[in-house]
């Protein structure tokens, strides 16, 4: 009993701790955005402009802030084409108006230079003026068009002591633009998002808005891998052995920190967005108070490869995984070549389809199928068809027929078109079938037609040509 009311005192005070490291404070420091207006924003995105995109998410993003945020606005590249000076603070820091906001930013047209260093001089240089904390997200399309290096600028200030955290969205940027927009936002103790579209920069909107310069610095970075190589990831923290929520934060393929007071966590970590791996489950983490602790997390799961093969040639499949209770986990399409999927560990049925084959056996079943991760599974199969080239005359000339092809042991149908006065080349599994063309569009006794009988065999070709009387 003495040991249950020790545990349920330690949880109680680690809430505690973590709920009063957590509250905010009554006024939140201000949020400054720097604004893209220059040129390359008219650019088009997703059937629009890349400022009507930025516009509109900017606009949405804000009104969930709450309602004595402190909202201030500073855009470039909006009054002067060429001028690398061309930088305006359209709305103080003090602003609490998001309507105001929405207003000044629609109300910005594209048209001037990148000048992202003296745009982050000029707002660091109201916080070294006011004396004031604040958290600063600089929104780009583009890299530095002035000759400036916005990621010295952001050194020295933080060299010199000035209170702020800088997030850099990238808006569109190709890989090899960033290096510079990471290092600054790396030394503005932010992050960096990289927003490929209307969906990336809501993400980003959503992020930047809790990862302010009143949260505590991280004491957890959590990185995470797959293939061994850097991925977008998803990590929730709880208290250990519970479902309380501690903090939650998105890699954006880099590290990510955490706010954890000293304690032991459980780690929740998924890929972002959907995929066929499952969140895995890191339990006892421990944090530290004025340490940073680092975790590498793997998401490599269970690798299965596929081959499908016609006849001993790789062959282009449509590919299902289930488990063997019917649920899909997984499904893919080979192209003719090896198709490499990664599920959970566990045992699945394999369906594979074979495309452009006619017949009973264009679809199969590898049941069983054990696969373990970090493991390599191996599964193939080889369909088997033979080739029939077909085709009807009438009067001995190319004829427009209907054609149904039945295999004759069962019955059933296993194709039908029209020849539209050509010869049909078709992979068949071999077999024996029936064979009819008839007249289209007609349906009654006197309407012209043919049946006949093929035999198909495995790597063969067999060319027939009826004549429909």
């Amino acid at each position: 009993m003495k040991n249950l009311l020790i545990t349920l005192c330690l949880c109680v005070v680690a809430k505690t701790l973590f709920a009063q490291s957590r509250q905010a404070p009554e006024v939140p420091s201000p949020i400054i955005f720097v604004y893209d207006a220059s040129g390359s924003m008219w650019g088009q995105m997703e059937g629009k402009t890349k400022m009507e995109i930025a516009s509109s998410v900017l606009s949405t993003s804000i009104n969930n802030f709450a309602e004595n945020q402190q909202i201030g606005l500073v855009a470039y590249g909006h009054r002067k084409k060429g001028d690398c000076r061309d930088v305006e603070t359209l709305l103080p820091l003090t602003n609490t108006s998001k309507v105001k906001v929405s207003s000044a930013v629609k109300a910005i047209k594209p048209l001037g230079k990148t000048p992202l260093a003296h745009s982050a001089e000029k707002v660091i240089g109201q916080l070294r003026t006011r004396k004031e904390k604040a958290t600063i997200v600089l929104i780009t399309d583009g890299i530095e068009s002035c000759d400036g290096d916005i990621c010295k600028v952001v050194s020295a200030a933080k060299k010199e002591g000035i209170d702020f955290k800088l997030h850099i969205v990238g808006f569109g940027l190709k890989e090899g633009e960033t290096s510079q927009l990471k290092c600054a936002a790396k030394a503005g103790d932010g992050n960096y998002y990289d927003a490929a579209d209307a969906g990336g920069l809501s993400d980003a909107m959503t992020d930047v808005a809790v990862q302010t310069v009143d949260k505590p610095a991280g004491n957890l970075g959590v990185f995470v891998l797959k293939d061994g190589k850097p991925l977008d990831a998803d990590v929730q923290a709880y208290l250990s052995g519970t479902k309380n929520k501690a903090d939650a934060g998105r890699t954006y393929k880099d590290t990510t920190y955490l706010y954890l007071p000293q304690a032991t966590y459980d780690l929740e970590v998924k890929q972002h967005g959907f995929n066929s791996i499952s969140p895995i489950v890191i339990k006892g983490v421990k944090t530290l108070n004025e340490e940073v602790t680092y975790k590498t997390v793997s998401l490599d799961g269970a690798k299965l490869n596929v081959s499908v093969f016609n006849n001993g040639t790789l062959w282009d499949s449509q590919v299902r995984i289930a488990t063997p209770d019917g649920k899909l986990v997984a499904g893919s399409r080979t192209y003719g070549k090896p198709k490499e999927l990664q599920i959970d560990a566990g045992t699945y049925n394999v369906t594979v389809i074979a495309r452009d084959i006619h017949g009973l056996e264009k679809e199969y079943v590898i049941e069983n199928v054990a696969v373990g991760n970090g493991e390599v599974t191996e599964v193939s199969h080889n369909f088997k068809t033979g080739t029939a080239i077909l085709g009807a005359t009438y009067q001995e000339q190319p004829f427009d027929a209907h054609i149904d092809i039945k295999e004759v042991s069962t019955g059933k149908s296993v194709y039908a078109f029209r020849t539209r006065k050509r010869n049909l080349e078709l992979l068949l599994n071999p077999g024996t079938y029936e064979v009819s063309f008839w007249e289209p569009n007609a349906y009654n006794k006197t309407a012209k037609g043919v049946t006949f009988t093929i035999e198909v065999k495995e790597g063969k070709t067999l060319t027939k040509t009826a004549e429909v009387k």
